[in-house]
Order: structure tokens, then C-alpha cells, then sequence
């Protein structure tokens, strides 16, 4: 046996709203004693944990390949016990448990905490809040999940089938959390939720007359000590138009948006069950860069749906070309059990043709991020640092969220992690620009 008594592994795959819920559990496992340990090369730990994704096939596989090598570490006495909760054990939970007898505890999506209240109590130290959480982001900087859920149900979306319908978390509640993660250093929040249009929906309308998204966002900017305030994964539909006021005014609240498009031909948008036609989309973009000049919108689009024939692949090139979206990612549609799409479209469109779309979409993205970066040479910019590499700093504008934006290298300057610097980009490419400290 190599592995410590009293030391638990925590390893969370797939989104951010997964890590959430990871530090989470980190903090009750803290509670009661327990000390974390990770190493992606050596497994550790009396229990790991596995928070598994289950949204697309590669990432259901890449957690299933996880699982069974820690089953072989485990055999190996590396590691004591296995423990697996998340979207995928949520959605498979029979298959899985048949499939894979190594794994001493299953848990889903929500019931995690009963791994914590089964464990015995080493020495405890405190009744964490339900908010409460461990970070593992750098500590200036912090996803802040707002609601869980989705009522969309799109075609494609195996979402809501794992997490249900929508629920917000009650606004007092983020607001005390806020203020706890400021307390701590952090400065930068990262907004999130499967459905940001949505938040408070489902709960009491505001006494600002606002939207529940725009009201709690305008508090947390309100908030001293919060620098930025990032939003993503906005729906298009049913957009609540306010919370580009809220943009606009508050200048800690970036000038950056991630709303999912998807698609812009209407019979692919029909077929998508996204609730809104190709002018609709037009209209929101132009709305959202009218009222907020000088906003990135970031978007994600889908090649290889049913329906999307060449006409249709062609109009969405050529809506990206003259959108010119500041930041896109992309991705070849996979048929999801159980959902619309699966039920009752025909997956016709070969997966060669899929990729070869998704190559042609991201190459020409490509052209349109270096085309923009290159406007930026000449301007000052606000930097986030982030990281050192050899002589240089590596940080983010209030544009780009951790992950998967472009970064800023500051060449030949050793700045203090976590503080803001002014900088003047003087190179640009597709995916990183170069600047200097003024």
C-alpha cells in the first residue's frame, strides 16, 4: 500500500461548472479532516474522486478511459478506494456500475454530498456554507456558477436530460459569496451557468425592475474590491436585453460576451430547435454592438447537423466572415442518446464531411482573430498577470476568460502574479498578442 490514510483525490473533468462543484467538495472534505492530494502522473490518496463529464463522446470517453486506470492503480495498491460522481454517473449510472465493479461508490450530479457524510470524521474543523469552496484556479480569479439546469432543450443537447430543468441560486446567497472570495484576493469573477438568460426566471421578479441577470450583476459590480466581472454562455433566445445596460455602465462588468449561436440557416436553426430564425440572430448581434460598443462577443457554432447541406454550410461561412466574431470555437456534431435530434433526425452527414466543414470554419476564423489582434498593435491594454515564462509574463485582457481565449505575452518583464499592468501591444498573431509594459 503506497497510498496515505486521511488523503483524498479530487480530480474534476470536463466544464467549469464541474470544477464548482470539485471545490466544493474540497471544502467539506477540509471540514472534516481530510487533506487533498493530486498528481496526474502518480494517483494518490485514500479515495479519489472522479467528477466526470458526460456532455459529448470524447469527453464520456475520456472519463471512462480515467476510471479505468485508476481501477489498475487501484489493483496496484497505489490507491485505496474509487468514488465517481458527475454528469456522466448521472446519466449511466446502471451501465456503469455493471461495467466497472472497481469503483467502490457512485454518485450523480447532486447527491455528492453524501460521499462527504459517509466518510468518518478525522478531526473537524467547521460547518462549511453550501457555497463555501476550496479554489483551484489561481487565486485572484474564480468561476461563480449562478444557476444550474437548462428548459432549452435543444435538439442536439443532452443537458438538461443530466441536470434537469433550470434553477437559479438565490441572488443574496451569490452575493455573499462574492464578497467571501473578495475577502480572499479574488478579483476576477467568471459568470456561469448553462443558461445565463434564464437567471432568476424562477425566482421572485426584482424591486429594480430589471431582468434577474442584469439586477445581479449590477449589485455585484457594486461590490468593492471586484475588478471584473466576465459573463458566458448566454442564450440568444429570450435574451435579456438590460444586462447590456449593465455592460455599458459598469465598468468592472467586461465588455465581453459568450453567447452560443450554433448556426445561422433557418432550417438548420428549425432542425436545432434553437427558438429563433437567422434575422432574429442578426438583429441581437446588431443590438448587443449598438448598446455596447466595443464589446467581444465570443460564440460557439456546430458544423454537420441534419439539414446543414453545402447551402447551408456556405451561409454559415458566410455570416462568420461578416460577423467577424472576436473569439469562436467550433465542433463536428455527434449524435447524443436520448435526445431530439437522436429520436428523430437522421445523422446523414458523414463524419468526414463534418471535420472537413469544421476545418474550413476554424481556418477562416483563424484569419479573422489574426486580422483583429493585428488592429490592437499600437494600443494599451489592461493586463491581468497570470504566469511567468523564462523572462516574460503571460497575462489576459478583460476580453479573454481563462482557458480559451488568447493570452498576452509581456516580454522581458517579471511582474507580481494576480496585479493589473498596463501594456502596449507591439506584435499580433491568431492567438496571442505581444506587448510591453508602459
Amino acid at each position: 500500500m503506497s497510498y496515505k490514510k486521511g488523503r483524498i483525490d479530487v480530480i474534476s473533468m470536463g466544464c467549469s461548472k464541474n470544477l464548482v462543484d470539485s471545490e466544493r467538495l474540497l471544502r467539506r472534505l477540509e471540514a472534516k479532516g481530510y487533506t487533498s492530494c493530486h498528481d496526474s502522473e502518480n494517483p494518490c490518496g485514500e479515495w479519489v474522486m472522479v467528477n466526470t463529464c458526460g456532455f459529448i463522446g470524447d469527453a464520456k470517453e475520456e472519463s471512462i478511459n480515467l476510471i479505468l486506470e485508476l481501477a489498475n492503480a487501484k489493483n496496484e495498491g497505489k490507491i485505496g478506494n474509487i468514488a465517481v460522481m458527475g454528469c456522466l454517473s448521472e446519466r449511466y449510472p446502471g451501465e456503469l456500475k455493471s461495467e466497472i465493479p472497481e469503483v467502490d461508490k457512485w454518485y450523480g450530479k447532486f447527491n455528492w454530498s453524501q460521499f462527504v457524510e459517509q466518510l468518518p470524521t478525522l478531526s473537524p474543523i467547521d460547518t462549511p456554507k453550501v457555497w463555501e469552496r476550496n479554489l483551484t484556479t489561481p487565486p485572484w480569479s474564480a468561476f461563480l456558477k449562478i444557476s444550474e439546469g437548462c428548459n432549452r432543450f435543444c435538439a442536439f443537447c443532452a443537458i438538461p436530460l443530466i441536470t434537469g430543468r433550470h434553477h437559479s441560486r438565490p441572488k443574496d446567497e451569490i452575493l455573499e459569496e462574492v464578497k467571501s472570495l473578495v475577502s480572499k484576493g479574488v478579483v476576477e469573477f467568471n459568470v456561469i451557468a448553462q443558461d445565463l438568460s434564464s437567471y432568476g426566471k424562477d425566482l421572485p421578479a426584482p424591486q429594480s425592475g430589471m431582468s434577474g441577470l442584469a439586477d445581479l450583476i449590477s449589485d455585484m459590480a457594486d461590490i468593492p474590491g471586484v475588478e471584473w466581472i466576465r459573463l458566458h454562455y448566454a442564450y440568444p433566445a429570450d435574451f435579456p436585453m438590460d444586462i447590456l445596460d449593465v455592460i455599458r455602465e459598469k465598468k468592472n462588468v467586461c465588455k465581453y460576451l459568450d453567447i452560443a449561436l450554433q448556426h445561422i440557416s433557418d432550417p438548420v436553426l428549425k432542425n436545432m430547435r434553437r427558438h429563433i430564425t437567422k434575422d432574429e440572430t442578426l438583429s441581437l448581434i446588431s443590438t448587443i454592438r449598438d448598446r455596447v460598443p466595443g464589446i467581444r462577443l465570443r460564440t460557439t457554432l456546430m458544423t454537420g447537423f441534419p439539414g446543414e447541406g453545402e447551402q447551408e454550410f456556405e451561409e454559415l461561412l458566410d455570416f462568420v466572415k461578416s460577423q467577424r466574431f472576436d473569439r469562436m470555437g467550433a465542433f463536428a456534431y455527434c449524435e447524443e442518446d436520448d435526445t431530439w435530434g437522436a429520436k428523430n433526425l437522421e445523422d446523414s452527414i458523414s463524419q468526414e464531411v463534418k471535420e472537413a466543414r469544421l476545418d474550413k470554419l476554424m481556418a477562416l476564423q483563424e484569419e479573422i482573430a489574426l486580422s483583429l489582434n493585428e488592429e490592437l498593435i499600437g494600443k494599451r491594454v489592461k493586463v491581468l498577470v497570470e504566469r511567468h515564462d523564462g523572462n516574460d509574463s503571460i497575462g489576459r485582457t478583460e476580453f479573454d476568460s481563462p482557458e480559451v481565449d488568447p493570452e498576452v505575452i509581456i516580454k522581458g518583464a517579471s511582474l507580481p502574479l494576480g496585479k493589473f499592468v498596463e501594456v502596449v501591444i507591439t506584435e499580433a498573431y491568431p492567438f496571442e498578442i505581444i506587448g510591453e509594459v508602459i
